[in-house]
């Protein structure tokens, strides 16, 4: 009698030996991003690149002594642009939270190219920089805090009753050439100043009537810390030449003129805006310039604002808008949210109603899906949307990242699995906040020029322990047969399955019937293809399993 064989695919997944507690937690190609991620962990040196199951594709191994500080960037070229700083700080002069001192340049095989170096008893870098593209190659926007003594501030009108020490140190910002180590641009927030404290100092005036311009007596904890602003992000928008800062102290986001020369960027005239290097806009909490009180706040002590460019198409409805981190909305939460500034590029200005700048809400505000309080860091973090419209976030001071839907179906998740800048074993359940800080994690596409002819072969993790097959044993079956070309046929079948998958790549065969008897096993197969001669099995049911995690199911009957 011929025999029929029908394939029902009636999908299940074999799952692992194991759970993974650190590394790659959960990963669903056929949903998430393909690419590779950037990060830069905190007590340790080294820069990874990893691709999506976790494994360590390249890295820049960083000197022994030496720790971020604080972020990292990969250029098309294969470069990568770092900053870093001591791991000794206790006789720095000027020492905050999130404090660098050098940036470096190395190439993709470490080697160092450029380094400039500013930590001394008056100005230190810190915390980030922004890469503005050249012609002939690139500038860098670096972050910097400047020591004002107590005479300089009771100069400017500074209640200088709330200090922590006799000194502080705004933010500035300034623009080097790594071809000829040229500072060719500067902006200083002490030149915009108001203050409603003094009548017989500079910048008095209504602090409210200036929503241009910085309130010197802001404290927005009333410690009086020198680290006033501690602006903790960078970003460069090359196409209306402005830059953004996010100013946590401030829980503010501000946006400056960069087509100012860096006289008129010391005044209140000039560049495209006319406003020289006042504010153009500012965001978050109107309170900071005495035209609100805590019910109009939305940002609460932000990180990673940045413009949504990187990698997403112009098209986007969030292109050109403003993605962060909102830290502290709550005791245990906090959110993700993109913005639209509402640029009017006709009168080269933010729109504002009075003293307030658009938007009155946020275009877009997420949270866990699952559980709120797993991402909760009251410091550090980022998000990042991708080129699929999926969130990349990370929670800084827990050292998780994952990606999002936007339907808040989380398709990937890592934790990063160091303690103190050491690796732990794959099963280790120790971690707890701030064991493996992680300022920010970014993906590049697969495509990325500086991926072109480089080596991107798995070099191991950076947990150890690992279970190398543990990424194949979450990834769902359907996603199996997106990513590797798997098909079983034909179906219904007739005395021969056909089992085809793409050219190249080495799979495991096990075949059983529905009592665990196993009826087929073929290890290491290649080819791309295996046909299974099935006319002396019984009918019934078998599993096929394949590289040993993922499974289809099919009926033989007669």
């Amino acid at each position: 009698m011929k025999r029929l064989f029908v394939a029902v695919f009636l999908l299940i997944q074999i799952g692992a030996t194991s759970q993974n507690t650190l590394g790659l937690l959960t990963y669903e190609p056929a949903k998430s991003y393909d690419g590779l991620n950037l990060i830069y962990p905190h007590n340790q040196s080294t820069v990874y690149l990893l691709n999506n199951c976790g494994a360590i594709v390249h890295s820049w191994v960083g000197e022994e002594g030496f720790r971020p500080g604080n972020t990292a960037y990969l250029l098309d070229d294969g470069r990568l642009i770092k900053t870093v700083r001591s791991a000794s700080v206790a006789q720095d002069p000027i020492w905050a939270p999130g404090g660098g001192a050098s940036i470096e340049i190395r190439s993709w095989d470490n080697e160092l190219e450029w380094s400039y170096t500013l930590n001394d008893s008056m100005a230190r870098l810190h915390h980030d920089i922004a890469v503005i593209p050249q012609d002939d190659g690139i500038h860098i926007l670096a972050l910097a805090w400047e020591k004002k003594g107590i005479e300089e501030l009771v100069a400017v009108g500074r209640d200088t009753t709330v200090l922590e020490r006799e000194e502080l140190w705004p933010d500035y910002i300034f623009e080097i050439d790594p071809s000829t180590e040229e500072i060719v641009w500067e902006w200083h927030a002490w030149d915009h100043l108001i203050q409603d404290f003094d009548s017989t100092a500079a910048n008095f005036g209504s602090v409210a009537d200036h929503p241009n311009k910085i309130d010197i007596n802001y404290d927005f904890d009333g410690s009086g810390d020198a680290d006033w602003m501690h602006s903790n992000a960078i970003d460069f928008d090359p196409i209306n030449n402005q830059i953004l800062l996010s100013v946590p102290n401030f829980h503010e986001i501000w946006i400056i003129d960069h087509s100012t020369s860096t006289e008129q960027a010391a005044s209140d005239r000039g560049g495209l805006s006319q406003r020289g290097g006042d504010l153009m806009y500012r965001w978050g909490n109107p309170a900071a310039y005495a035209s609100g009180d805590a019910e109009d706040q939305d940002l609460f002590y932000q990180h990673d604002a940045h413009f949504i460019r990187d990698f997403v198409s112009p098209i986007d409805p969030n292109y050109g808008k403003i993605a962060l981190f909102n830290n502290r909305v709550g005791s245990d939460y906090s959110t993700v949210n993109i913005l639209d500034p509402k640029f009017d590029m006709y009168d080269w200005a933010f729109i504002q109603g009075g003293n307030l700048y658009e938007p009155q809400a946020f275009d877009l505000e997420k949270v866990h899906p699952i559980d709120s309080s797993l991402m909760w860091s009251t410091g550090l973090s980022s998000v990042q949307l991708l080129p699929n419209s999926n969130l990349l976030i990370c929670v800084g001071r827990f050292g998780y990242s994952y990606e999002m839907t936007p339907d808040n179906e989380i398709v990937w998740e890592y934790i990063t699995p160091l303690r103190g800048g050491a690796a732990l074993p794959q099963g280790d359940t120790s971690l707890t906040i701030n064991n493996n800080l992680t300022f920010r994690t970014k993906r590049y596409p697969l495509e990325y020029a500086a991926f072109t002819d480089r080596d991107l072969s798995e070099k191991g993790w950076i947990e150890t322990n690992e279970d190398e097959s543990f990424c194949a044993s979450i990834v769902p079956v359907e996603d199996l047969y997106e990513t590797y070309g798997l098909t079983m046929f034909p179906n219904p079948a007739d005395q021969m399955l056909t089992l085809s998958w793409e050219a190249g790549i080495y799979v495991d065969v096990e075949i059983f019937g529905m009592s665990g008897r196993p009826v087929l096993q073929e290890m290491k197969l290649t080819g791309g293809r295996k046909y299974i001669d099935t006319r002396e099995w019984p009918e019934g049911v078998y599993i096929i399993r394949i590289n040993r995690q993922e499974s289809g199911r099919f009926v033989v009957t007669h």
